[in-house]
């Protein structure tokens, strides 16, 4: 495994000597991050388009791109050995270090393997559940688990896929659906006891921090089934870790439509109703935003005041991607390509720094 991890030592190095734009890079999780980074949950399980993913990584490399994310059941874990085999290479070329670089991925998902023979179900069943992993008592929704167990082992898995020694940023994985399938108090200690594992893990040098990876869990407001609490996340982290804790990120979809992240005062707050960019900004978290081009749909024409707001980007996918670094407390967004010509004319965004967000704001007015 490729040891070390993203520092801010490192990433400022890699900003250095990067052709980004000043306004490119923003502080989160402790080091510097590019507004933008590489997604890779769509695409066939084949090796085509691992090849595509790896493609795309070198050319994110290249435009000043150090964010990697994933999820272990994405592709059937493919996406996570595409960063690995990608990463592993342009560490050993010299093309960037490991230090400079920073990988998320996920767990919760009940991952089939793509490159198992077994029939993806059986290998669940035999992997994960049959062997005690995966209680049945604790799987919501027919395929989500965060049981202490499973989890280690879904960590040991996704280090072994993107052979890295440490994995900067580990994501409990749209865990709203535990939420919605037990009752408040059952949650509470389940995530409590998710969090004592992340935890553990990070005193083992496995990940560097941990966060919450979302759906609907944070747009939505309090009284829904599946709301997550920014707040009371925070003082699960609290009261497993003291002040000292490694929750350190959020991640929600935010793009042109489906602004909720922004626009929706979702979080309760001691100061009243926030959206969750700004609660999470409030509470020191990073905030990645998923879909940014809405797999695909966002990437033709756009309207007229899209295409005002945002005169520094030169296409419909271009201004979309703009459109979600620009929003007041975004960290990162995260943007979904196999296809390295398609890499290409998103990552050079880079070298434009994202709008005021007072133009982002003002679609909204």
């Amino acid at each position: 495994m490729i040891p070390g991890r993203a520092t801010l030592e490192g990433t400022r190095r890699f900003r250095g000597r990067s052709k980004a734009a000043p306004q490119h890079f923003r502080s989160g999780a402790g080091v510097l991050l590019s507004s933008i980074g590489l997604g890779t949950y769509l695409g066939e399980e084949d090796a085509d388009t691992d090849s595509g993913y790896e493609a795309s990584l070198a050319v994110a490399l290249g435009f000043g791109i150090n964010v990697f994310d994933s999820a272990i059941n994405y592709r059937g874990q493919r996406s996570e050995r595409a960063i690995g085999r990608a990463l592993g290479k342009a560490v050993r070329e010299g093309v960037v270090t490991r230090e400079e670089v920073f990988v998320s991925t996920k767990g919760g998902y009940l991952p089939h393997d793509a490159e198992d023979p077994r029939d993806p179900r059986r290998y669940i069943l035999e992997t994960f559940v049959a062997s005690g992993l995966a209680p049945k008592s604790e799987i919501a929704s027919g395929g989500h688990c965060m049981a202490p167990a499973y989890l280690r082992d879904q960590i040991a898995r996704s280090r072994a896929n993107l052979d890295l020694a440490t994995i900067d940023l580990y994501y409990l994985h749209n865990i709203e659906s535990q939420k919605a399938s037990v009752d408040g108090a059952t949650f509470r200690k389940r995530l409590s006891a998710a969090a004592e594992v992340l935890e553990r893990a990070v005193e083992d040098g496995e990940i560097g921090a941990w966060g919450l990876a979302t759906w609907d869990g944070l747009r939505v407001p309090p009284e829904h089934p599946e709301h997550l609490s920014i707040g009371q996340t925070l003082e699960t982290a609290r009261e497993v870790a003291g002040e000292k804790h490694h929750l350190a990120a959020v991640q929600l979809p935010m793009n042109l439509a489906m602004a909720q992240a922004l626009a929706y005062l979702s979080q309760e707050t001691a100061g009243g109703r926030q959206s969750a960019l700004a609660a999470a900004r409030s509470h020191g978290l990073a905030a990645f935003g998923s879909a940014s081009l809405l797999q695909g749909r966002l990437a033709g024409d756009l309207p007229e005041e899209i295409v005002e707001a945002f005169p520094e980007a030169h296409s419909g996918a271009q201004r979309a991607v703009h459109f979600s670094p620009s929003a007041p407390g975004m960290t990162v967004s995260l943007v979904g390509g196999s296809d390295p010509d398609h890499a290409r004319e998103t990552f050079t965004l880079a070298t434009i720094d994202p709008a005021d967000p007072s133009r982002v704001m003002g679609l909204f007015s």
